[in-house]
């Protein structure tokens, strides 16, 4: 039996989102890698003990796969510090997790295994892997929060006339709007508080930087969103229950800004910031993006913990060019 997401006594709930680790394990070319593998686990671990977490979600890329020589092995090691640890933990995977020997099919059945991991089977007919939605629980046993995981994929077919990156398919977010549905429901009319979790941000999170007010970095240029805007924002304001979406991929990003009421949150690097011109660039230390939901309450608090054991509880303001509101 899965283990029960709940609020703690004083009404708080605690998620830590690792973005990007991508641990190798063995086999790269990189010489650095084992260094990198190393910090990586090391800020993993301190940043657990600095934020006792409820919950911590790996937000995507959490192997480099077409790298490593045993995914699932590579996989393990990932995981290691949470399972030794006794945390909670789920994950979505992003576009290098499925680029080795290992589909993401059988790397989401390998998180099912775990101890500690909280993920849930995947919907049938919903395309991806690692499509779920959790429960946080309140003092009564009731759901007082949702958290959404999509699969955001990887590439779109070989014979798709759209490059770039994919995106989430209708029939997600047809499965996303019908589990939303019956919280709602079961919840007396009123969306159930909830957040969203998946790895390739959005097109709106390009809209979001571009046009209104945003706190963080964007040192990547512009969001590596899909080519295609599927919907899914839209359903989510439709439906009225996500209060903020949470993801990776672009290494220097670690923006939140709002947009018709969803907050549209990067999280913070855990490996590296960025290689530019195949040079690695610590532009910002690399960490986690902290999020504290309340019992009964349609808000959340979020946060940077960085690997110096720094708490960056405020970023710097950015305000469109030429355009203030």
């Amino acid at each position: 039996m899965k283990r029960k997401l709940t609020f703690r006594e004083d009404g708080t709930f605690k998620i830590v989102q690792f973005s990007d680790t991508e641990l190798v394990d063995e086999f790269d070319y990189d010489p650095e890698t084992p260094a990198y593998d190393v910090a990586t686990l090391r800020t993993m671990e301190a940043i657990i003990h600095a934020e006792r977490p409820d919950l911590v979600v790996f937000c995507g890329d959490v192997i480099a796969s077409n790298r490593a020589r045993d995914p699932l092995k590579s996989m393990r090691t990932a995981v290691s510090i949470v399972e030794r640890l006794g945390v909670n933990w789920a994950a979505v995977f992003g576009n290098h997790d499925s680029e080795g020997s290992v589909p993401r099919k059988a790397m989401h059945e390998e998180q099912l295994k775990y101890p500690y991991n909280v993920a849930l089977e995947d919907p049938k007919d919903v395309s991806g892997a690692g499509n779920y939605v959790l429960s946080v629980h309140d003092e009564r046993g009731e759901p007082a929060a949702a958290l959404y995981f999509l699969d955001s994929g990887d590439y779109p077919a070989k014979d798709s006339p759209v490059g770039g990156y994919a995106w989430i398919g209708r029939d997600q977010i047809d499965w996303y709007t019908k589990q939303s549905r019956e919280f709602t429901r079961r919840n007396g009319g009123n969306p159930l508080p909830a957040l969203a979790f998946f790895h390739i941000p959005l097109p709106e999170y390009n809209e979001v930087w571009d046009f209104h007010v945003c706190h963080g970095y964007r040192y990547d240029g512009c969001c590596s969103s899909p080519q295609i805007n599927s919907g899914f924002f839209a359903a989510m304001v439709e439906m009225g229950d996500v209060m903020g979406t949470f993801v990776g991929h672009d290494h220097a990003n670690d923006f939140v800004g709002e947009l018709h009421g969803i907050k549209l949150c990067y999280g913070r690097s855990t490996r590296y910031v960025s290689f530019i011109d195949g040079v690695r660039k610590d532009l910002m230390p690399v960490g986690a993006r902290v999020i504290q939901l309340k019992a009964g309450e349609r808000k959340f608090d979020t946060w940077i913990r960085d690997c110096e054991g720094n708490a960056v509880m405020e970023q710097p303001e950015h305000w469109p060019e030429g355009r203030k509101y």
